[in-house]
Order: structure tokens, then C-alpha cells, then sequence
């Protein structure tokens, strides 16, 4: 079979520029290996020029003008994506599937006559958000189910018929890749630094502060500080794509000003963008992995990745981390609660602690990376096409039924917005919800003294969702 692939990320022949184009490639090299003929359409960047292989079968195009570096890859004028487009339409022709990697070709008129498969990535990016509203093809993968409930209460409140094409396909980690691995004499050289007698603390994301780095930087000052903990190294790397583009090396100078600014300078080593193949020994180096960011992942490879490594992981209770994986297998905090964390961090290091034998059991059960590329293969291939979806206006009334939103929780502060960031105490509303067993009309609202625009508000500002 012929599929056609489309990816508005850059891709590489020889390196990895986050978990998307990762994931990508794993799902490509699989159905080239199936016998299918893959053809992926991807950006091209100062770094990708040509076309190039990933195995057999799988061919790579950068042969798009999106803007890099990322974010805003439609920030560009309006000639360049109608010349996006025009590739994107004169090789469907050819194609006989066609899959949307990240969901972020938001013109669906082009794939109107083709058994097409889109998956959504991300729930925080402009184009990710508009491609789940502008989702006209014949399955959608979301890769949690954090996801799936997302795309329902918003872009599912104008098409019902929805539900019945989303498909949940957890990330897999490549547990014969990911494990513990000692460090080779590159990855050292790459670092240019000698890890023996330390603790070391890795921060294993991209330079968005949403990622987390100055809750990092304020968990290895306690830990130096607080607990005693002088031989800690926190290592972070620089995005790999820093070179070009101020906006994104300039990320670099708060956590580093904030380091000095605390006293723990000698403390942190910015270093290069670490190859794929060298993440397992990366990880590995690791005393333990932080995830303490408000960025609302859809999954989060990092985190499973580390702890398959046997470096355990400390993640905050945003978005998918409040699930996956249960509470007793995951140390968590509360997003903010950088002492919290430090004094996990301080008992994971004094005991020497490694990931627990229940924690990897569960990863290799729940996040098989065999049971992923099986997936992936069986929803593209088989993909027929359907019926378009239906628009549906549903009116609100003061007796149509909303529940707390699928993006936030009860914390121990109120109440936390993943696309806010923040707690709110939010006491009102968390009476209301409690007296009606979760689900509430502005009517039942009234009742409790509380206006139609304090109601309308919650509803307006994402805190309640219709049912």
C-alpha cells in the first residue's frame, strides 16, 4: 500500500528533535518494514536539505516552507501555505492513505477523497487546537486518554459523531533501547564532565519555561542547600535548534541568571542537545528525572523513558501526569511545590533508590512500543472512508448540566487549570460541584446565591464543560 504521510515538523536522517518526530518514525519504519511504501512530506530546515531514508520503504521529503524554528509554523504568508498546500495535494494522487502526523494540516477540503487518519499530539499549540476543530478525516488517534477527553469537550461539543472515531494509542517506550546503560566515552565527551561521586539531577526537556526548568533550578537549591546535598549536578540541555534562533537561545539566560542569583551556579551544566541514541546512558547518569513544568503534555515520553532507565522521576499533577502512571508507582507533586518536591528528590538520592520493579512492570505492560506500532499500522491500513461528520448546535439553557473540565483538578489549593497554569482556591464553585454531585445548571447555581454571569464566567474561562 501507498501512504502518504504528512509532518510539519522538520525531520532528520541522524537526529531526534523531540518526542513527536520520534514517535514519527517509529510508526514510518514499522510499515516500511510491513512491505508498505511510505512517502512523508516534512519541513524543511537549514539542517534537512535533501531527501533521505529511514529504512526500507520509507522516504523522507523536506519539501515544505512552514516558518522555523518552532512555534507559529503558519506564522508565514499566505502564498507560502497555498504552495504548502499545492504539495501536500499533487502527491495525494499517488497515495491510497493518507496520515496527519500532529493534526496541523488545516485544510481538510484535501483529503475529502482519501481514507485519511489524523493524530493530535498536543493539546496547547494554536495549530494542534484549530487541526482538532478543522478534524475531517476517518480516525483520530489521540495518544492518552487525557487527549481523547479534551477533543470531546470542545471540538466534540459541535460534532457528536466524534467519539465514535477516536482511537487512544498510548505512546510506546522502546524498553530494549531504554534501560539501564552506562555511559560511553561520547556521551561523557559530549557533556565534558565526569559524573562519578555526584547526584545527578536532569531537567531532560526543551527550553520552554512551561517545561520547567526554574522549578529545577529551585528544587537543586534546596537540595544543595537545605538537605546538605553538595556534590549535586543539575544538567540541562540546549535545545539543539538554538543556534538558529535568538528567541530560543535567550531561554537559556533567566535559569542561568536564576542559578546565580541563588548561589547554586557551580551547581548547573547547560550542555548539548543529546543524540537519540545516547538517551538511555543520559538517563541512566540521572539520581533522579524532573518533570515539574504546567506545560499540559498529551503524554510525555520523558518521564516513562527515565524511569524505564532505572532513574526514577518526580512529575507534577498536570495533565496526563495526574493519571499515567497511578499515584503509587509515580512521585508527584503539586504543581508550585518545589519543596515537596526537593525533600522527594533528597530521600530518592540518601536511599540510592532506583526505579521499582512494580513501576517498570507497569511500563512495559501499559507502554509497549510493539503494542503501539501494531496499532498505528492496524488504524491506517484499515482506514475506510466514512460519512461526513454532522455540525451540531447545542443551546445552553439554565438547566443544561456542566462538570468540572477533563484539564482540571481539586488540589490541595483550590482548584488547578492545566491551560492556566495555576491554582485557584475557587471555593464557591467547588461548593456547588459538591452539593450536586459533580454535575451543575446555572439554575442549581441560583439556588446557591450565585449569579448567571459568575456561572457563565466559570463556564467561559474553562472550568466547567458541558456534559
Amino acid at each position: 500500500m501507498r501512504i502518504l504521510i504528512f509532518s510539519i515538523n522538520p525531520l532528520f536522517p541522524d537526529k531526534v528533535n523531540g518526542g513527536s518526530p520520534k514517535q514519527l518514525q517509529v510508526i514510518a519504519e514499522h510499515l516500511g518494514a510491513l512491505g508498505h511504501e511510505v512517502r512523508i512530506l516534512c519541513t524543511r530546515h537549514p539542517d534537512n536539505g535533501e531527501r533521505f531514508h529511514w529504512g526500507d520503504g520509507v522516504e523522507i521529503r523536506p519539501e515544505l516552507r512552514f516558518k522555523q524554528p518552532f512555534p507559529e509554523p503558519y506564522a508565514i504568508p499566505g502564498y507560502r501555505t497555498a504552495w504548502n498546500f499545492q504539495q501536500v495535494a499533487d502527491q495525494l494522487p499517488w497515495a491510497e492513505r493518507l496520515y496527519i502526523h500532529d493534526g496541523e494540516l488545516l485544510l481538510p477540503e484535501l483529503y475529502g477523497e482519501i481514507p485519511t487518519v489524523v493524530s493530535i499530539r498536543d493539546n496547547s499549540y494554536a495549530e494542534s487546537i484549530l487541526g482538532s476543530f478543522l478534524f475531517r478525516g476517518d480516525a483520530l488517534i489521540a495518544i492518552s486518554d487525557y487527549s481523547r477527553r479534551i477533543f470531546l469537550a470542545t471540538a466534540g461539543r459541535f460534532f457528536p459523531e466524534l467519539d465514535g472515531r477516536i482511537r487512544v494509542i498510548d505512546n510506546g517506550v522502546d524498553h530494549e533501547r531504554f534501560k539501564p546503560t552506562p555511559p560511553s566515552r561520547e556521551l561523557l565527551d559530549l557533556l565534558d564532565f565526569d559524573p562519578r561521586g555526584r547526584n545527578i539531577l536532569l531537567h531532560p526537556h526543551r527550553p520552554d519555561p512551561a517545561k520547567g526548568i526554574d522549578q529545577s533550578i529551585r528544587v537543586a537549591a534546596l537540595l544543595v542547600k537545605e538537605y546538605g546535598i553538595d556534590n549535586l549536578t543539575l544538567l540541562f540541555p540546549r535545545w539543539f535548534d538554538a543556534d538558529h534562533a535568538q528567541r530560543i537561545d535567550q531561554h537559556y539566560h533567566s535559569p542561568v541568571q536564576l542559578a546565580r542569583e541563588l548561589g547554586i551556579a557551580e551547581h548547573i551544566r547547560l550542555h548539548p542537545w543529546i543524540p537519540h541514541h545516547l538517551m538511555a546512558e543520559y538517563y541512566s547518569l540521572g539520581s533522579v528525572s524532573l518533570a515539574l513544568g504546567n506545560c499540559p503534555e498529551a503524554f510525555g515520553n520523558a518521564v516513562y523513558e527515565s524511569l524505564s532507565c532505572g532513574a526514577p522521576a518526580i512529575a507534577a499533577r498536570v495533565s496526563t501526569y495526574r493519571e499515567l502512571p497511578p499515584e503509587e508507582l509515580l512521585d508527584k507533586v503539586d504543581y508550585g511545590d518545589v519543596d515537596g518536591a526537593a525533600a522527594i528528590a533528597a530521600g530518592i538520592m540518601r536511599e540510592r533508590r532506583r526505579t521499582s520493579p512494580a513501576t517498570l512492570a507497569f511500563l512495559r505492560r501499559r507502554l509497549s512500543i510493539d503494542a503501539q506500532r501494531q496499532a498505528y499500522a492496524e488504524t491506517i491500513v484499515n482506514a475506510r472512508k466514512r460519512p461526513p461528520l454532522h455540525y451540531r448546535h447545542r443551546p445552553s439553557n439554565a438547566d443544561s448540566r456542566f462538570q468540572l473540565a477533563p484539564w482540571c483538578y481539586r488540589s490541595r489549593l483550590g482548584l488547578f487549570h492545566d491551560f492556566q497554569g495555576e491554582h485557584h482556591p475557587m471555593s464557591e464553585l467547588i461548593r456547588l460541584l459538591e452539593a450536586h454531585s459533580g454535575r451543575v445548571s446555572q439554575r442549581d447555581a441560583a439556588a446557591l446565591g450565585v449569579t448567571p454571569e459568575r456561572f457563565e464566567s466559570w463556564h467561559r474561562d474553562g472550568w466547567l464543560s458541558p456534559c
